[in-house]
């Protein structure tokens, strides 16, 4: 079968968009469940040229699937002149690359926009940057021989579940050819892959969300229509309102965080500085694109610095470390920054609203109090 489905209504059934909260409302049982089962990277992380696995963001859209490498086999067919069916060893055996990439999830950001949209409540942890080590997928594909009427890849993972009312396999695709750097990769920082980043291989797709990198990847499927499974045409679509077709989810937009100086309070996480020369210190990216700017504000907004950017990374999907230095005087500040990447795009300091609350990059925002 050429478009690979577990549901044979995946691609017709278009069920309810997820419920927005009130203005206070507060987080629900069932997001708290899934922020349980799911983490984003402590900031003070950010300090990691290479993100170690265990501070990396992990979203798992069902379970972890129980994989064993020994009967593991990545299946490629479809529209190819060979079908492939290939072990962990084997793909082990091909020449191997490694890049490091910027992951974040789509739905970065989610919880700060109001009315908030009723999912998995990220504020701005949700992203991470590892060393990907893999097989290009082009690579692949040409040993399996792309057939001229095929249009798009279908990935699927072999984690299954049930969303929005629709039973599946987690699928996405990308339009042929694909890019040169897109990874099936099977070890992160040096490693094999971590059962909760994918193990054994999972796709790298660089400057994409998150979405777009399938986990516990099994087979691969060229077909000749783009493929309309429910993660690709109802999910992870920019929406202003239900009925809305929307625009598809794909490039990271630009961001700036800044690593928080000082010491915490547990519960607020308002951090606590002394007076006198503070360094501030940070990461930007983007999917577009390197960074050419990023501006610092210490006052709310109000006025802004621009901060000493390093110079673009060898991997052009690495993120980019920043540094400004700060005197603070006591009292309260609140401070923020923003990133412009070489194309032009810029953090707003405000994000439109979207059903889905996908691409929220609007500007990071750390309470600061001089004492």
């Amino acid at each position: 079968m050429e478009t690979p489905s577990t549901s044979p209504n995946a691609a017709s059934v278009v069920p309810r968009p997820p419920a927005a909260a009130g203005d206070v409302d507060g987080i629900t049982l069932d997001e708290l469940a899934l922020a349980t089962r799911n983490h984003g990277q402590p900031l003070e992380a950010l300090r990691y040229d290479v993100t170690p696995p265990g501070l990396h963001y992990v979203l798992v859209h069902y379970d972890i699937p129980d994989v064993r490498a020994d009967d593991w086999k990545l299946s490629v067919t479809g529209r190819v002149r060979t079908d492939l069916t290939l072990s962990l060893a084997q793909l082990q055996e091909m020449p191997a690359v490694t890049r490091h990439v910027v992951m974040e999830c789509a739905g970065n950001g989610r919880a700060r926009l109001v009315p908030r949209p009723i999912s998995q409540p990220w504020l701005v942890e949700a992203v991470g940057c590892a060393e990907w080590t893999g097989v290009p997928l082009r690579a692949v594909l040409e040993q399996a021989g792309v057939e001229s009427t095929a249009v798009e890849a279908v990935f699927t993972g072999a984690d299954h579940g049930i969303e929005r009312g629709v039973e599946q396999d987690y699928q996405r695709s990308l339009p042929l050819p694909v890019a040169d750097d897109v990874l099936l990769a099977y070890a992160m920082n040096g490693r094999p892959l971590p059962p909760q980043h994918g193990f054994p291989l999972r796709l790298v797709v660089p400057g994409w969300y998150g979405m777009s990198h399938v986990k516990w990847l099994c087979d691969i499927t060229l077909t000749g229509t783009p493929f309309t499974g429910y993660q690709q045409s109802v999910a992870y679509r920019l929406r202003d309102r239900p009925e809305d077709p929307g625009e598809p989810v794909t490039r990271i937009a630009p961001r700036a965080l800044i690593i928080p100086p000082g010491f915490p309070d547990f519960m607020t996480r308002t951090r606590f500085v002394r007076p006198g020369l503070t360094s501030l210190h940070g990461r930007a990216w983007s999917g577009h694109g390197p960074i050419a700017r990023v501006e610092v504000s210490t006052d709310h907004g109000h006025t802004w610095r621009d901060a000493e950017v390093a110079p673009r990374p060898a991997d052009s999907h690495a993120w980019q470390a920043w540094r400004i230095t700060w005197d603070p005087t006591p009292g309260p500040h609140l401070l923020t920054a923003r990133a412009t990447d070489v194309h032009g795009h810029t953090q707003p300091l405000q994000q439109p609203w979207n059903q889905g609350g996908f691409a929220n990059n609007s500007v990071q925002e750390v309470t600061v109090q001089c004492r």
